[in-house]
């Protein structure tokens, strides 16, 4: 909770403010998660401030809230070519991810329990970037990490918004999206490398090396190439039904 309080304050989330008259903060809720590896080890354990975004008026303190996420056939396209080309699948997670995203309208929430500020305790908070929970923080990370990409020379596929692509006379790169997971494929390592950087520099990421899970799926390389699997999916989703 404190880790997760410390980045809402690196990241200027929200200030303190006086509810303006008429107006009515949201409510908030602590969620904790253990996040596990493919293998069904612990990786870590995570909590999370989610605002209550059931809370909120459409049309009022949010208006759109689609966000896409890459297509499963999208993957399997990609994979093939770099495997047919030989190239190395980078990927990467970024850190709080939505906590990323502007907001474009005024939203007030309460102050979280533990960590109400006790010289001001009849405030409440001014969100300035999205918080997990709100309606539109999906689409509000996704633009902003779109307009960053789109910065750094890439266009998206017409088949599929969250797809990326890179093409110059001397490399191909291609950039997968899902949420706050991203895959990074390439003909030039170094050119790779210097997108990651610049990422880095605009979201704290951690590079996770070669893929090996992704949108539940499991990636296995073998002699033959890469395989894919489902095997912690449905492991998951029998226990979830007790069978």
């Amino acid at each position: 909770m404190i880790d997760e309080f410390v980045a809402l304050m690196r990241n200027k989330i929200w200030s303190l403010v006086s509810l303006p008259n008429g107006r009515k903060a949201i409510g908030y809720k602590w969620v904790f998660k253990v996040k596990e590896n493919f293998d069904g080890t612990i990786n870590k354990y995570k909590a999370r401030l989610v605002a209550k975004g059931f809370h909120q008026v459409a049309g009022f303190n949010f208006n759109e809230t689609f966000s896409p996420v890459v297509k499963s056939t999208t993957i399997r396209v990609v994979l093939t070519i770099t495997l047919a080309k030989n190239w190395v699948v980078r990927q990467l997670d970024i850190n709080n991810a939505f906590l990323n995203g502007d907001l474009q309208k005024e939203v007030f929430m309460e102050q979280p329990p533990r960590f109400v500020d006790p010289k001001q305790p009849h405030l409440v908070c001014k969100l300035h970037k999205s918080l997990y929970g709100l309606k539109q923080a999906p689409r509000a990370w996704f633009e902003k990490l779109r307009n960053a990409l789109i910065a750094f020379g890439f266009i998206t596929a017409r088949s599929d918004q969250s797809l990326f692509i890179r093409i110059t006379t001397t490399h191909t790169i291609f950039i997968l999206v899902y949420v706050d997971d991203i895959l990074v494929t390439r003909c030039n390592s170094e050119e790779v490398q210097t997108i990651i950087n610049k990422l880095n520099k605009s979201f704290t990421l951690k590079d996770l090396g070669e893929v090996d899970y992704f949108m539940g799926i499991q990636v296995r390389h073998t002699t033959e190439g890469l395989h894919l699997s489902q095997t912690k999916y449905l492991k998951d989703l029998l226990c979830k039904a007790r069978m």
